[in-house]
């Protein structure tokens, strides 16, 4: 199983792509975890949320497990999110994990995912969701191998 963070916003910050490179370099071998960019160019907020949703879509691979991070999600603790993590493994089928922008996703995107995971009720930058998605995943990882790192 690969995991594809799929996210709208292009050219982030050195250590926004530090950040996201270290969890991803731990995550590598329990669950490697590709990062995928995309972008609109409207600057219409109604145009923008359509053409980020087409650009999103069509970067998720074909036959995987579809998460949109929403806040109208689910939130889960990290022993959930591992459990998650398991139940996704069982399925056989790639993770698509989708950020979106900053007006959120549009409707006929929500219609296609899986499952919608919140983050909490905080509205939080979207470049730092990378990293915390990054890291919860490592994790959710290290907590089904029973390693040290998560001390809840």
């Amino acid at each position: 199983m690969r995991a594809h963070l799929i996210a709208v916003g292009e050219r982030m910050p050195a250590w926004v792509q530090q950040g996201f490179a270290e969890y991803a370099k731990r995550l590598s071998r329990e669950l490697p975890l590709d990062l995928v960019e995309v972008c609109a160019k409207s600057r219409d907020p109604a145009r923008a949320m359509s053409e980020e949703a087409a650009a999103l879509l069509a970067a998720i691979p074909k036959g995987a497990h579809v998460v949109a991070l929403d806040g109208r999600g689910k939130p889960w603790s990290s022993e959930e999110l591992a459990q998650q993590l398991q139940r996704w493994r069982m399925q056989g089928k790639d993770l698509a994990l989708l950020v979106g922008g900053a007006d959120g996703f549009a409707p006929e995107l929500l219609d296609r995912v899986d499952q919608k995971w919140s983050l909490g009720p905080m509205t939080l930058p979207h470049p730092l969701v990378r990293i915390i998605v990054a890291e919860q995943l490592y994790r959710a990882a290290s907590l089904l191998a029973n390693h040290p790192y998560h001390r809840g």
